[in-house]
């Protein structure tokens, strides 16, 4: 394990509207406000067609190859991540998603692409005195 300890910064709400996507609207947001690292929370809903990458190909052995499910309906959607730097330093969120919708309720990370249906609220707690980068694991 690896660690830093961190303060709260400043804290920002934003309400997403229809058509905004995930993680791209909130990664564009870190860039323009110049948050270095955040918690992120999301509730809200999402649209048709929004995909989650809901795990590995367990068959892959040479790779990590994402297993993608596409949401059939607008679903309500409840998600929480973090806000890092890659190498560059631009900001890349990290967001795991629970989407629910008449009892059936995948799980999975945001960034095959959320868009937002009606409303999204969203919750950033910027995290100060930190220094920690978002690097890939070598098999993703």
């Amino acid at each position: 394990m690896h660690f830093q300890e961190g303060h709260i910064g400043r804290i920002f709400a934003l309400r997403l509207e229809e058509g905004d996507r995930l993680p791209e609207t909130l990664e564009d947001f870190a860039r323009e406000h110049r948050i270095r690292a955040g918690l992120v929370i999301y509730v809200g809903g999402a649209k048709a067609g929004s995909r989650l990458v809901v795990g590995p190909d367990a068959a892959a052995t040479e790779a990590v190859v994402p297993l993608i499910h596409t949401l059939a309906g607008i679903t309500e959607v409840l998600g929480v991540g973090t806000l890092f730097p890659d190498e560059e330093g631009r900001p890349v969120l990290h967001m795991h998603t629970a989407v629910g919708r008449e009892g059936g309720a995948p799980v999975g990370c945001s960034r095959a692409g959320v868009e937002v249906w009606l409303v999204g609220e969203v919750i950033i707690l910027e995290v100060l005195g930190t220094t920690g980068v978002r690097r890939p694991a070598a098999p993703t």
